[in-house]
């Protein structure tokens, strides 16, 4: 009978037919015929595994409860908790297992544990992961590549640049999973930069000249990602031409489509980008929302809303970001009416909630067009706390028309709140001081400029230096 029950779960297990309340009858059987091999290692990991990914609500609660009543967890079962739990918690029950002082953990335990660091959004997960870190090379799993490459992509998620790719240079086996890391990590930063997109493009020169690894399509992927950032029209189609010798039609790829429409159309070549769309076969919801951003920073708004229209006869619903760049096509267009119908086609027809930068495009629309009284009521009205930048978008556009009157009402309220929120950035500070000072010298209000530079002074606020970029066109690739 035991064997029976085994096998029914192993098999709806490995074919994925596995639903809460099947689980539980069979959890229950196993349990009232005398299962105290239900107790093994295997068998309760697999059960804890098949708890923690079915959808119904109280799967993980069973999980927590079998691993709770286990009787002595071993490593594989400390591996599936930490594997199946969300981040916070699979970190706790890592810290747990180093607590009992009875276990010895394996790599996969590492790669597990630095995964969940890796995915936790609050500060605590850098120093989590270090300390993971440090005991990784405390118990000497620093030769194991996969460990290594786990730690090196935890790094960059952090955004720790530095510390990632010194674990990648003291690696003394590199997999291509390894590479992509690297290369993957220097395109995802939230404040990326090109000197950042240009380490990538080192990395993957000095991949190509690695005997033992070969590109993969994510690697690619991260490699057009670069590209983007550079906006260098002949490295791009350096990298192209290597792509279409390695992969035969990358169209056909979706993801590798896609991020040559992304490149194209920064690197200012439209109709490339068009060309790659049209040939690409399938087609996903970043696909069409590459091309709508590639049109939108060309300044098609019209044509941006048109592919609109074909992907909703494609029936591919669009999402947040989609809107994004369809309000932001219509900005840079002046299309006024079109982009309030889209805003409030948001929730009434897609059902998606308007978030802050939608609310920021609006602004930006309506500041645009010169319509500076709705804008500012439009923030006024807004459900959503307005950040700063909308009201800084309402100044400048004020210093373009000539409002006097609402420029130094909104430049007033932008410092006010700035000082509300304790936000002084001495830069983006000096900015807004700087701004209202133009508004005051607009009018030919002298004394309230030199109030406003005065107020600087004692703040203690200075001017933001002006800079210039020179960039070369010379092939990144064959400068190494």
């Amino acid at each position: 009978m035991v064997g029976l029950l085994r096998d029914r779960f192993l098999s709806l297990l490995q074919r994925g037919q596995m639903f809460i309340d099947q689980l539980r009858q069979i959890h229950a059987q196993l349990i009232i015929n005398g299962l105290n091999c239900c107790r093994a290692a295997s068998m309760v990991g697999k059960l804890i595994d098949c708890y923690s990914v079915v959808s119904a609500s109280g799967g993980m609660d069973y999980a927590r409860l079998i691993f709770r009543y286990a009787e002595e967890p071993n490593v594989f079962i400390y591996n599936v908790m930490i594997r199946c739990m969300p981040p916070k918690e699979a970190t706790q029950i890592f810290a747990h297992g180093i607590a009992m002082g009875k276990l010895v953990f394996d790599n996969f335990t590492y790669t597990y544990a630095l995964g969940a660091c890796a995915r936790l959004s609050s500060s605590m997960g850098l120093w989590e992961g270090k300390q993971i870190h440090a005991r990784i090379i405390k118990v000497g799993f620093t030769s194991d590549v996969t460990v290594q490459t786990t730690c090196l992509h935890f790094y960059a998620r952090r955004n720790e640049l530095p510390s990632a790719r010194q674990v990648f240079d003291e690696m003394p086996v590199r997999t291509s999973a390894s590479w992509n890391a690297m290369i993957t990590g220097y395109c995802s930063q939230r404040r990326g930069t090109k000197d950042h997109a240009k380490e990538a493009l080192v990395v993957f020169h000095a991949m190509l000249l690695d005997c033992n690894v070969k590109p993969t399509d994510t690697t690619m992927v991260g490699v057009l990602s670069a590209c983007s950032h550079l906006g260098v029209l002949e490295t791009a189609s350096c990298v192209n031409g290597y792509v279409h010798k390695v992969i035969h039609d990358p169209e056909n790829d979706v993801f590798i489509g896609t991020s040559l429409i992304d490149m194209y159309s920064k690197c200012g070549c439209l109709s490339s980008a068009l060309n790659v769309f049209k040939r690409m076969k399938e087609k996903n919801i970043l696909t069409w929302t590459a091309m709508m951003v590639g049109l939108a920073i060309h300044g098609q708004g019209k044509e941006a809303l048109e592919l609109f229209g074909s992907m909703e006869a494609d029936n591919v619903r669009p999402n947040a970001v989609t809107f994004t760049c369809l309000l932001f096509a219509c900005c840079h267009a002046g299309l006024v009416d079109e982009g309030l119908q889209l805003f409030n086609n948001m929730s009434s027809k897609f059902g998606i909630n308007p978030q802050i930068q939608h609310y920021g495009c609006i602004v930006d629309l309506l500041s645009r067009s010169g319509h500076l009284q709705e804008a500012f009521e439009f923030i006024i009205d807004m459900p959503l706390e307005p950040d700063l930048v909308l009201w800084r978008s309402l100044l400048g556009a004020c210093k373009v028309y000539g409002d006097v009157v609402m420029g130094e009402k909104v430049g007033k309220l932008l410092l006010q709140l700035q000082q509300e929120q304790g936000s002084w950035d001495s830069l983006s500070t000096c900015e807004d001081y700087i701004a209202l000072s133009n508004m005051y010298a607009m009018a030919q209000r002298w004394e309230d400029v030199e109030m406003v530079r005065e107020t600087m002074k004692v703040k203690g606020i200075q001017t933001k230096p002006g800079c210039s970029l020179v960039q070369s066109a010379s092939l990144l690739l064959a400068e190494q």
